[in-house]
């Protein structure tokens, strides 16, 4: 399924955005934008993850907990406004240069299981932003319709964090 989904006014395209009918599968959110800024730029923006809480919403706060070479574990403040909650994990971020990449997990928090990659190409004179997310988060008890409305939170925070860096990346000198 091929989606157009918006970030307040920024278009994001976004793939695979049903839920999984299968409750043992973990759902995998994929979104993609076109970016109108040099690959350079927006690959420098998207690791420097110390600026977040600068320029996305529902980030409070990052602190790096180590950094060795292109391994980067932070500790992450989130909020989810709709439910007035704040979300903490620790995540584990390796940068690949070469391929623009970076495949990040969560080593502990409140998610059951996060891990995904984003990955950064070339395209029409800018860059193109790939972001794929799988994870998993069980409430005991809730069922299905609770993952539709996390399934709902998780794609409206990745579109979030895809418009934060296009608008960053476009926006910054």
């Amino acid at each position: 399924m091929n989606l157009i989904l918006f970030a307040g006014t920024i278009p994001i395209d976004s793939e695979d955005c049903d839920l999984n009918s299968d409750p043992t599968t973990m759902p995998i959110v994929t979104t993609s934008v076109l970016i109108d800024a040099p690959i350079d730029k927006v690959y420098a923006i998207a690791r420097d993850n110390r600026s977040f809480p600068e320029f996305m919403d529902d980030v409070d706060s990052i602190e790096i907990v180590s950094e060795d070479g292109d391994t980067i574990v932070s500790d992450w403040v989130g909020r989810v406004p709709a439910f007035g909650l704040k979300i903490r994990w620790t995540q584990k971020d390796i940068w690949n240069q070469e391929n623009r990449t970076c495949e990040f997990s969560q080593e502990k928090g409140d998610y059951d299981k996060m891990v995904g990659k984003w990955k950064f190409t070339e395209e029409n004179d800018g860059t193109r932003f790939d972001s794929e997310l799988e994870y998993e988060y069980s409430v005991p008890g809730l069922g299905p319709l609770v993952g539709r409305v996390i399934y709902s939170i998780v794609v409206k925070n990745m579109e979030g964090v895809l418009g934060a860096i296009k608008n960053r990346s476009e926006t910054a000198s």
